[in-house]
Formats: C-alpha cells, structure tokens, sequence
C-alpha cells in the first residue's frame, strides 16, 4: 500500500467528523505520528491517541473551537438520511466547521473531503472523474452542493468520491445468499473495503505530490451482484444460483480507479475477492 512512512515532526490533523471510517483513517495518521484532533458530539467514542473535541457541526447556537491543523478530513455521517438531514450535516454543518478550520486566513496544507459516487446518478458504462455527475436523488444532489461549498472554502481541497464501502460488518449479501435472492444479479456493483477507504485518504494527505481535486476512490474489479452473490455462496459453502429471463447483459456503471492508482496507490483488497474472503473469515462464516 502506497501509504507515507513517516510526516513532518509536529503535524496536526483535524478530522471533522469521527465515526467508523473517520477513525480508521485517524488512527493511521496518528501511527504516522500525527497529532490528531477529532470533532464529534460523543467524544468519548473517539479512540486513542485521538484527541477528542466535543462539538456538534450542526448547532449554531454554540461556536466552535479553532480547528486549524495542518492536514484537514471532512469525514461525516448524517443524523437523519432524508434532504434536511443531509443539508443540516453535510452543507450547513460542514461549512460552520471549515470556518472554524480557516479562520484568520488560516488554511490546511492538504485537506480530503470524503464524498461519494452516488453523486453520478443513473450513469451507465465506464464513470470516472471526467464523467459529469447527475444525481438522481436528493442526498446526493446535497453532497454535491457540499462538495463545492468544500471547494470554496479550501480551493486546494480533494474531493474523494467512495464507492459501496463494506468491512465493519455482516454483510446484508449473506442472508441474501441464505434466502437464495438476489434482486438484480446483472447490475454491475463498485465496492471498496474500508481499510482500503481509510488508507486511500491518507494516502493523499500525505504522499510527496499535491493531490489532484478529485478522484473515484473504489476497488480495482467491478463485479455484477451475481458475480459477488456466487462468489460469497462459494465462501459460505453453499450453493446460488438465480436466472433472469430476457436479461444477460451487465447493466448500470463501472466506476474506474485509474487515477488514484496513477498516484501509485496499491490496495490490500484489490477485489471484492480478497475483501469478502477476509471478513467472512474474520466473521468465521467460510467453509
């Protein structure tokens, strides 16, 4: 993995928003030796080394203390998953606290907003960062509203659009598999492990190169759902098999990873092959 071995001596990090994925990528900077602040409202949730700071974004009734560091992650997770709550978090919350990040002509040498590539819509075929986004609904028209008021407030920012993130869990696909369904076995799916996810993130923190403004952050092999479906019936040692009439041909996006991987970032789940075998085999579900 194409991760920095080492950072300037005395670097700071704020993380603005500090749940799963926003501690992962935390804690490998602070292995870097970054000293690392990290906004939540439950601070006691936050893991050491990670210094927490008690904060909600999305209150302006309280100000918010200075969050200035050197290296800047917007990593958030909206309260409520309708438009008010998206906006309430991801445009008006986060705007408050790139604020608190940038005042007094204060500004991150490198900042990475964790979005996502729900913002391309119904897009068919091959989706890179050159694709035109056109989100179909309305949380990802918000996070690409969020995504430019980032860009405004931190013009040198990147913006890293992720994929379906898997790892932290039981997978939904088990029972899937379990009960024999599978609803659209011939839509291409885009997934990405979030030990991946994280060490992307840090990745553009910190290696030699400025960072381009945007990149898809995903595996290296999109798969249809019933390429993974089957794949995962393999693991668990039993058998799946689901036929649509009249369909045979993949249908929906195939996100590239070509640019990230430019950067020569490597990942430790290229497939959703290594990403499943590891977490079944760490759930102990395979054969």
């Amino acid at each position: 993995m194409a991760e920095a071995r080492s950072v300037e001596a005395g670097t700071t990090a704020t993380l603005i928003g500090c749940g799963d994925l926003g501690a992962r990528i935390g804690l490998r900077l602070a292995s870097l030796g970054v000293a690392v602040r990290a906004v939540r409202r439950q601070v006691d949730r936050v893991p050491a080394p990670l210094h927490g700071i008690a904060a909600d974004i999305t209150d302006d009734r309280t100000p918010l203390p200075d969050l200035s560091a050197d290296l800047l992650v917007v990593c958030l997770t909206a309260d409520e998953r309708d438009e008010a709550g998206y906006r309430r978090t991801y445009v008006e919350g986060m705007s408050r606290a790139l604020e608190a990040a940038t005042r007094a002509g204060r500004s991150p040498r490198r900042a990475v907003l964790v979005s996502s590539t729900g913002v391309y819509g119904d897009a068919t075929g091959l989706v890179d960062e050159a694709t035109t986004p056109e989100p179909s609904r309305a949380t990802s028209r918000v996070l690409l509203e969020a995504e430019s008021a980032f860009r405004e407030a931190v013009p040198h920012g990147t913006v890293a659009r992720l994929s379906g993130l898997y790892g932290d869990r039981e997978p939904r696909i088990v029972a899937q598999v379990r009960r024999g369904e599978d609803p659209h076995p011939h839509r291409w799916t885009n997934r990405l492990h979030r030990h991946d996810a994280a060490a992307a993130v840090v990745h553009l923190l910190t290696r030699p190169e400025a960072p381009d403004p945007l990149y898809v952050v995903t595996d290296d092999e999109p798969c249809t759902s019933g390429e993974l479906s089957a794949y995962v019936a393999a693991l668990l040692g039993t058998t799946w098999s689901v036929s649509t009439p009249g369909r045979s041909v993949a249908e929906g996006r195939c996100l590239s990873n070509a640019r990230l991987r430019a950067t020569g970032f490597t990942l430790q789940h290229p497939t959703y092959r290594e990403g499943y075998r590891a977490l079944l085999t760490g759930l102990g579900l395979t054969v």
